[in-house]
Formats: C-alpha cells, structure tokens, sequence
C-alpha cells in the first residue's frame, strides 16, 4: 500500500502506536574493547582528506578559470562541482556526527562550509538526522528517505541534476529568511534553534545574491559556476551513492542489516563518500569515525549479509527491485544472512503480523 511520508502524517502516528519509535534497534554485539579502538577519534585523517579536498577544489577551479570560455575548461569544471555537490554531503555528513576531526572546532568549521555547499541549515539538517538515525526508514518518522514508495521514475531522475534536492533547500532558505520555520522541522528541531536558523538563510542570501550580482556586473558565469551552480551539475555522486544507502530495501524494520546496504567502492569513490559505502555499519554504531569503518566492517562480518561488490553490482541488484516498487510498494529485498549471523530483528508490527 502507498505510504504517507509526512512528519505530521497518518503513518507518523501509526509508526508510533505500532512501536517503531523505540531505541529497540539490532546491535551486533562487539567486546568494549574493540569498540573502544573504533570510537578512537584523531585529527589526522580528516586533516590530510580535507587539505586534499580543498587543495584539489582550487585546482580544478583555477584551472577551469584559466582556460574559460574554451571547452577545455569543461572537465575541470565538472571536476570541482563533484567536490562542491558530492564530497560536500559526505563532509556535511560526518561533520555533523562530530566524529571526522577529534578537534570540535574543526568539525564546526567544515561542517559549516559544507552546509552552505549542499543548501542544507545546520540547525534544522542536525536535528534532522539525528531523527533519520533514530527512526531510519520508518515511514512517517524519518525526514531523510532518499527514495518514496510508490517509486517516480521522473522524480529520481531529476534528482541526478539536483532538481529536486536544491529546490527544496532553496524553498526552505526562503522561507526561514522571512523568519518562517516549517511544519516538519518544528515537528524534530528544538525550538531554541529557530532564531538561529532564521539568522543563516539571511546570510546565505546575501551572499547568493551578492554571487549573482558579480556574475551580472561582470558578465560572466564564474562565480555562479563556483557558488551555487555546483549543487546542480556536481551533485550526481551524492545521489548514485545515497541510492544505494536504502533503495529497494526494507521500511518499518528495527534492524539496519534490513534497511541498509554495504557496498564496495573504489578509492575515488570512498574518498568522495568518506566510507559511507560501509553503511549498515554507520548506521549500526554511528560513533564510529568514518576512518575506522573498513575495520568495523571485518569486525562485524560474521552478522551482517554479504556486501555488494562493485556500483554494477549493487545496482544490479536494487533497479528491478525499485521498478517493481512503482505498482507494488510492499516489495523489498530480503538479503540473506550468514550461518554466524543472528536471526534478523523485524520489529514489533512485522513480529505481530
């Protein structure tokens, strides 16, 4: 049946009258030792990634500066945007959980930059995942679900330009500029935040405007290519991989190993999704810094199902299961586990059913 994915909606209530609001979660059980390793913060990783990060997006950028208006400038261009509307979500991500740098000021410090990047408040977007890692995929409960039952082919589609993710944020950057917070975010934000928030869209606009300003005075389409345009045409990353976070899985389940997927990447990749791609084990011990998830992998592969190889075969498996999600939303992928695994954790509503 299709669902209702309103914060303020029919099946927000129903998550809550069937249990699914609980801290009830499936946790593989590790000795306190090794989980004392893997929560062990340091500055160091995070430093080198995002001198590179930066270091590289300066590069791109004057590169493609120094040979615009020619099509050579094109490729570097297209490589600064996946830095400014991909890289930039993991950073914004894993910032936000304060457990990139062990430095609190320098969690801040990124998670702030990458906040402006993606459009996203760093007031609202916090409480906002917080609420996606409390009650992941729960149909009225989380503000985060990628991908909606009854799947809209189109409206993924036009997510890989950023269509839909942008407008949003600018719709919302609007609004809290005239001081209006929305429904949804009232419903998870603490209500000392607002005026915060309210205070962040005013300087974001001013320096939107002030970006589209210069690209007007100066008759060229720099500075919006460098602020702003990136959200769109770089953003295509972010949206191939948070795919892969939950598509074609399980809603309305108490255990990540149902409604989360672990797939291995290249390099590149994991070092524009910062090892997101481990994320049943992110979303299992989300305190686990985003260096130390390839060792939290080998340590919980005894409960988990086996990951996903490759993008090709990740995706191989999660399209016939969205395409047959356009007229059957029930239908998920049910991975199986291994003989050292524990019985999955359904939930109370699956349990009575």
């Amino acid at each position: 049946m299709p669902r209702d994915y309103d914060l303020l909606g029919a099946d927000a209530k129903s998550a809550v009258a069937n249990g699914l609001v609980t801290e009830d979660w499936y946790r593989t059980h590790l000795d306190r030792k090794t989980m004392k390793a893997l929560m062990k913060r340091a500055d160091q990783p995070a430093i080198w990634d995002t001198v590179v990060l930066f270091g590289s997006m300066i590069a791109f950028a004057g590169a493609a500066i120094a040979l615009m208006p020619s099509w050579w400038s094109v490729p570097f261009w297209l490589s600064y945007g996946v830095l400014y509307g991909s890289a930039m979500d993991s950073r914004w991500h894993e910032c936000g959980h304060g457990t990139a740098f062990k430095t609190r000021w320098m969690n801040r410090a990124v998670y702030q930059v990458a906040c402006f990047c993606m459009i996203r408040d760093p007031h609202c977007w916090k409480f906002s995942h917080a609420r996606h890692h409390s009650d992941t995929v729960i149909v009225g409960r989380d503000p985060e679900v990628a991908i909606m039952r009854p799947v809209v082919v189109v409206r993924m589609a036009a997510n890989l330009v950023g269509l839909t993710d942008m407008w949003d944020g600018l719709k919302r950057m609007i609004r809290h500029t005239g001081g209006r917070i929305l429904p949804d975010e009232a419903d998870y934000m603490d209500p000392v935040f607002f005026a915060k928030t309210i205070r962040t869209a005013r300087v974001w606009i001013v320096i939107y405007a002030a970006t589209l300003a210069a690209a007007l005075l100066l008759q060229s389409w720099i500075p919006v290519l460098l602020i702003g345009l990136p959200r769109l045409y770089g953003c295509w990353h972010m949206v191939l991989c948070g795919w892969l976070q939950h598509g074609g899985l399980a809603d309305n389940v108490l255990d990540h190993r149902l409604n989360s997927r672990t797939v291995y990447l290249n390099p590149i990749s994991r070092f524009i999704y910062w090892n997101m791609n481990y994320h049943v084990e992110h979303h299992m011990f989300p305190l686990v810094p985003y260096n130390k998830l390839p060792d939290l992998h080998e340590a919980c592969k005894f409960d988990f199902p086996a990951p996903n190889t490759s993008f090709f075969d990740a995706y191989t498996e999660m399209l016939p299961a969205l395409w047959r999600q356009r007229k059957d939303p029930d239908f998920h992928i049910r991975r199986q586990l291994p003989d050292t695994a524990n019985p999955y954790h359904d939930g109370p509503a699956r349990a009575a059913a």
